[in-house]
Parts: structure tokens; C-alpha cells; sequence
């Protein structure tokens, strides 16, 4: 072959050359970005999570994997609702000096209970693992929006839980304060522009509180939602329910104006139909409201299903509720009032993701319950007691001591629901999923979430 086909080759293979550099120079910093970004996507280790709300049946999580460029659902469910406490050595992540957002009467530690035990559990599913809660991961998930807790003093002790949590690793800012015992409160996270706010409204529904110089039972307006949280619907992205106790006290309950009946009401002129139809009520007339107002628009519900109390005697007591430890496995069950609260608000919840997938319109909301029921009654030793007040008993023990065995210690076992308050957000970030709430998600480990952070969501 002559110099002039030599040169002729080099000629017909050199436009080659440049255009396999070319792909290789481009692909094999896409390979990188995409291993970087979808490092868990080839594991074949199954964690299984919630998925949807059930009638009559725990709420669960389910997993899947990702296979053959399409999601192949497994049937491996994930009950929170079934589990166990166990010993933990790491302890919470902040404490009654370093958080400033605990309500006197929750703050254990600074009121001097003397065992500290009660801070050294963590809640086990039998089916899965429930991480421990990661602050900068929350407030990336959340970056940019509102979170309003609504509800009575559970929803309150929760939302402090939570700010506590968030305040170990970004300091807020309260940026609104109004109502009597600060009621109404918002927080603005600067570095992750988050709100979360506290709407006190322990009916949902519009009502009146009865009063010491007043009547002296309270007002349910059941047709009605409470207007002092939904007026702000339109700026929430998140909402997260939680009522139950305050239904249990004497009421009068109004439907277009008129009334219905009573509950514990001697002395009125109204039939006595107790309070479990009139929760039901509630819960429907408000997530009627937010499927109604924002059921298009992105917005996501939690409910926090029924959280026990644990009074073992009189609450001016000493030893009201004087449990040291969790009652073990199989010691105590979920039945009378604390069942049918719970199975209320779980019915409640699937009946409005029903309505959801009906309507056509509703394209962007998502609903879950936070079920706590079980985890809450096998906590009989994390409520402040008699350490509502400082240093109770620096006196002795006198005859009156009050008790609180409704409410929990923070740092306390509460701290767990925002654990799988946070695992439910996750699971929608990691796979979205709109429409009644079913989460179908890609198969991966709890350090995955690394990922969001680098992502910026």
C-alpha cells in the first residue's frame, strides 16, 4: 500500500477517533454522576415500609425494588404499629437545658425526676427498622415549606418534640406568638427556609371552650371546621392532625345550629350520645375541608392516631402514674376507649384517600396516619407525673399532689413519633406518589438520604 492510502486511512479514521472521545470523555462522567446520585439502586436487601391506610388492619408500609427499568412491588409488609421497646444507649439528642421550646410542665429533667431511665428506649418493629431521627435530613425535605401541627396539647407536645429535635442542628427563629399559653406559634428555620407552626384547636371542628365564669361544658359546631386553622389552609404544606382527649369532657354538640345531643351534660335537656360518633364527625367535617380547599394543590395530611394516658389511681396523687419501664411485650393490648379512638381516626383517614382517588380534581394530596396508639400505651414511665412542677416533693410527700399522665416528657418517648413522621416524608421524597397517599418506593438503605442534601430538596 502507497504513502497516499496510508495517509488516505489516516484521514478516513481520524473523524473516528475524535467521536469515541468524544462519547468517551461524555459518558463516563455521566456513569459517575449517575452512581453518585443512585448508589443503592443495583442492592437487593429488602426494607420494608408503610404504604396505606387499612380498615380494620395496622397501617403498614410496603416496599419494592427497582428491576428491569420498572418497580416490582413486594409483598413484605412493615407494621409500626407492631414492635417492642428496647434498651438504647445513645440517648436523646437534646435535653430540658439545651432546648428552650419546652413547655414548663414537660420539662422532666429541670423539674428534677430523678430517674432518667425512661430516656434510654427506642422503639423496634418487628418487620423493619425505624431509623433514629436526623435533623439536617428533615429540614432538607422540608426546605421551603409549612408545616402546621393543629390540634389540642398532644399536637402541642408533639410540635415541641419536633422543634427540639430541629434546634439540635439549626437554631429557629419564632417569628408569631399569640393566644393564651401561646397557643399560636410559628418558627422560621433561616437556613432552610421552613416554617412550622402550632394551631390550638382541640375539636378541629368550630368550637366553643367552656370557662371557669361561664357554661360549664364546651360547644361542638360538627358541620362546621374550626376557621382559626383552615383560614390558613391555602399557605400550609403540610398538615399534621392531632385531637382526642378534649372530646371526652362535658359538651353540647350543634349541626346546622341546632342540637344533636350532649355528652356527660346533667342538668341540660339533651339526649346523651356519648362522644365516639361526634369524633367521627370531626375528623370527616375537617378533612372534608382539606380535600375540598387544597386536595389539587400538593398538600400533604398526617394524623396522629390516639395517644393513651396512664392514670393509675387519683391524678392528685402521689403515684399517679409511678411506671419506671415499658411494659413488655404482650403485657398490655390495645382495647376499649384507646382502640376505638385510634380505629376512628384510622377509618376517618382511608375514607377520605377514598374520596381522593375518586375525585378527579383532587390530583395532589397525599394523607397517612402516624400511628402511635401501641407505642404510646407501652410507655406508662414517660409522662411527667408529679414533675409538672419543680422539685415536688422537696417538702416530702403531701397529701395533694397533682399529676400529669396525659402528656409526655421531652426529651421523652414522643420524640419517636417525629421518627416516623420523618420515615413517612422520606418514603414520599424518595418516590412520590399523589393521590390517597400510597407510597410505592424504590428499594433502598437509610443511607441513601445522604443524597438529599447533595440534591437540595
Amino acid at each position: 500500500m502507497g504513502k497516499g492510502s496510508t495517509n488516505s486511512l489516516k484521514d478516513q479514521t481520524r473523524p473516528f477517533i475524535k467521536l469515541l472521545r468524544w462519547a468517551l470523555y461524555t459518558l463516563f462522567p455521566l456513569t459517575l454522576l449517575h452512581l453518585y446520585l443512585y448508589p443503592f439502586g443495583f442492592l437487593h436487601t429488602h426494607h420494608p415500609y408503610p404504604n396505606r391506610v387499612h380498615r380494620h388492619k395496622p397501617v403498614v408500609f410496603s416496599s419494592q425494588v427497582l428491576k428491569a427499568g420498572g418497580f416490582i412491588k413486594k409483598e413484605t409488609p412493615c407494621d409500626y404499629f407492631n414492635g417492642k421497646w428496647v434498651r438504647d444507649k445513645a440517648g436523646p439528642l437534646y435535653n430540658g437545658s439545651s432546648c428552650s421550646t419546652i413547655k414548663d410542665g414537660q420539662n422532666c429533667l429541670r423539674h428534677g425526676r430523678p430517674d432518667t431511665g425512661y430516656l434510654y428506649w427506642r422503639w423496634k418493629p418487628k418487620q423493619c427498622r425505624l431509623p433514629r431521627f436526623n435533623p439536617s435530613i428533615f429540614l432538607s425535605l422540608l426546605q421551603n415549606k409549612h408545616v402546621a401541627f393543629v390540634g389540642d396539647s398532644m399536637a402541642r407536645n408533639q410540635l415541641e418534640s419536633l422543634i427540639c429535635l430541629l434546634s439540635s442542628v439549626s437554631s429557629p427563629v419564632l417569628i408569631h406568638r399569640s393566644g393564651d399559653d401561646n397557643k399560636f406559634r410559628s418558627w422560621h428555620f433561616p437556613s432552610h427556609n421552613l416554617n412550622i407552626s402550632i394551631y390550638w384547636s382541640p375539636f378541629l371542628v368550630k368550637g366553643i371552650e367552656k370557662s371557669d365564669t361561664g357554661f360549664n361544658h364546651n360547644k361542638l359546631y360538627l358541620d362546621t371546621v374550626d376557621d382559626r386553622w383552615a383560614a390558613d389552609l391555602d399557605q400550609m404544606d403540610m398538615l399534621v392532625l392531632s385531637v382526642g382527649h378534649w372530646f371526652l369532657h362535658p359538651a353540647v354538640y350543634y349541626e346546622k345550629e341546632s342540637v344533636i345531643g350532649c355528652h356527660y351534660c346533667s342538668g341540660l335537656n339533651h339526649t346523651e350520645i356519648g362522644f365516639y360518633d361526634v369524633y367521627r364527625k370531626a375528623f370527616r367535617t375537617t378533612l372534608k375541608a382539606a380535600i375540598d380547599r387544597r386536595g389539587g394543590s400538593g398538600m400533604d395530611v398526617i394524623v396522629t392516631t390516639f395517644s393513651p394516658s396512664h392514670f393509675e389511681g387519683d391524678w392528685d396523687k402521689a403515684g399517679a402514674c409511678p411506671k419506671k419501664k415499658p411494659f413488655k411485650e404482650g403485657e398490655k393490648t390495645v382495647e376499649g376507649m384507646d382502640a376505638e379512638m385510634r380505629k376512628i381516626g384510622v377509618e376517618e383517614l382511608e375514607a377520605a384517600i377514598a374520596i381522593t382517588r375518586k375525585k378527579e380534581k383532587v390530583t395532589g394530596m397525599r394523607l397517612q396516619a402516624l400511628d402511635v396508639t401501641k407505642l404510646a400505651l407501652m410507655r406508662p414511665d414517660g409522662h411527667p407525673g408529679p414533675y409538672m412542677y419543680p422539685f415536688p416533693f422537696a417538702n416530702g410527700v403531701l397529701e395533694r399532689v397533682q399529676n400529669d399522665c396525659v402528656h409526655w416528657c421531652l426529651p421523652g418517648p414522643i420524640d419517636t413519633w417525629n421518627e416516623i413522621l420523618l420515615e413517612v416524608i422520606r418514603r414520599w421524597k424518595v418516590q412520590p406518589s399523589r393521590n390517597g397517599g400510597s407510597m410505592i418506593n424504590e428499594d433502598e438503605t437509610w443511607k441513601d438520604l445522604r443524597l438529599v442534601n447533595r440534591r437540595g430538596w
